[in-house]
């Protein structure tokens, strides 16, 4: 009991100094910890620590090789995006380079048996930064507020969507072979589009179920509830002179994957696949995001009882749809808030440019003993570009708009089990 407290007061202390400021799938970061993360964000079907049961499938809290004991998971990642973008208004050519930060995202994870014989039931918490994106051209040419005639360049200049997940779960396997769980997902979630932070709850659930064919292959489903959060006096969509509110909902998603052993204790293959049900979600909705299909294949290879060598690919659509010939003029309606074409699409394409699609994934993991491992890993998202054309606030100048978003992150984390 001492050691969960301790546990549960570093939980606390890790929360209150979470932050990030960009993701991957979408909005949405590949997979939490290094070990999911360095395989490509798999871990439906076979996660390979607590903080990757939790997260991914709920269910797998009681398979694993930290069963049937407890374990605690403390990582961090270091997330490095770069980002730019060009506003062509008539010939006149305005691109600017998005500040360049390190965010650091922590995250905890810990698992604990309840029962010992079956039915089996485990506890589990986690907490991490799940979501987010962000864009800084503050003090940059694209920075204009007198940029059209004595009205900003653009809407979107900074934008900052923070999302921090706490996730309490519960599994229960009643034979060797099926365990059935569910997260409760409590949202913390901060948007902050240059006109204050507003911060706000949500909460969700996570469905999930796992069925170990036989020692060799595993299978795992899971199902996220939506999770909407009400953000305040964010932002003048109407230029009526007073802050609008605006309405994100983290969406539902449907996933499966399934994990093959083709050589015991040595190798372990997995595939998921996801569905993120962007294009009814508030918000997304509004800013006509697509549906987005994701692929993860990873890989785990151990040439040593000790050290493990990782590897993978992740594949998120891009779900920002372009609007070619788009009337700058025209009124477009926000969640009730009406404001001109161009602003709309300006910060749908410089404010929010989630756009990468492919990754590579690479990690190494080491047990210092029976109680202790340390893991390593590396995520590279390859340079994609969103481009459309139309017309400035009054219909009659050709526009084009282009983003240009590529990210890397390098991940880190330690495993105690006890």
């Amino acid at each position: 009991m001492k050691r969960l407290l301790i546990t549960l007061l570093v939980l606390s202390v890790v929360v209150s100094f979470a932050s990030i400021s960009s993701a991957t799938n979408g909005t949405n970061l590949i997979s939490i910890g290094p070990i999911s993360r360095s395989m490509g964000g798999v871990g439906i079907a076979a996660p390979q620590d607590a903080i990757s049961a939790v997260f991914a499938n709920p269910a797998a809290m009681c398979f694993g090789p930290y069963c049937p004991g407890s374990e605690v998971n403390f990582a961090g990642t270091m997330f490095m995006p770069k980002v730019k973008t060009k506003v062509n208004v008539g010939g006149m050519v305005t691109e600017a380079d998005s500040h360049q930060k390190v965010y650091g995202i922590p995250a905890f994870g810990l698992s604990v048996p309840i029962t010992n014989k079956f039915p089996l039931l485990r506890f589990g918490i986690a907490a991490y930064g799940v979501s987010g994106l962000g864009v800084d051209y503050r003090n940059t040419p694209i920075d204009n507020p007198q940029g059209l005639g004595g009205f900003p360049l653009v809407a979107g200049e900074y934008t900052q969507l923070q999302i921090m997940k706490f996730a309490p779960s519960l599994a229960y396997q009643p034979n060797e072979n099926l365990s059935l769980g569910v997260a409760v997902h409590v949202d913390y979630a901060n948007l902050d589009l240059r006109g204050g932070s507003s911060f706000n709850y949500g909460l969700g659930v996570e469905l999930g179920a796992l069925y170990k064919v036989n020692d060799a292959i595993s299978l795992g489903a899971t199902y996220i509830t939506p999770q909407s959060v009400k953000h305040s006096d964010v932002k003048d969509f109407n230029f009526d002179g007073r802050a609008d509110t605006l309405s994100l909902e983290s969406p539902q998603q449907i996933g499966v994957g399934i994990a093959v052993t083709p050589i015991p204790n040595v190798l372990l293959l997995e595939v998921d696949g996801k569905w993120v049900n962007w294009s009814d979600a508030t918000g997304y909705e509004d800013f006509d995001w697509d549906n987005q299909w994701v692929l993860a294949v990873g890989a785990q290879f151990n040439p040593t009882k000790k050290l493990a060598l990782r590897a993978g690919y992740n594949y998120g659509k891009n779900p920002v749809n372009e609007h070619n010939n788009f009337n700058g003029s025209s009124p477009v309606s926000v969640q009730g808030k009406t404001l001109p074409a161009y602003y709309y699409e300006t910060f749908r394409i410089v404010g929010f440019p989630a756009i990468v699609q492919h990754h590579l994934t690479f990690g190494v993991g080491y047990e210092l003993s029976n109680s202790f491992a340390i893991s390593g890993g590396y995520m590279h998202a390859f340079q994609e570009t969103v481009k459309e054309h139309g017309t400035d606030p009054s219909g009659m100048y050709p526009v084009t708009l282009e983003s240009t978003l590529s990210e890397d992150s390098v991940e880190f984390g330690l495993t105690w089990r006890f």
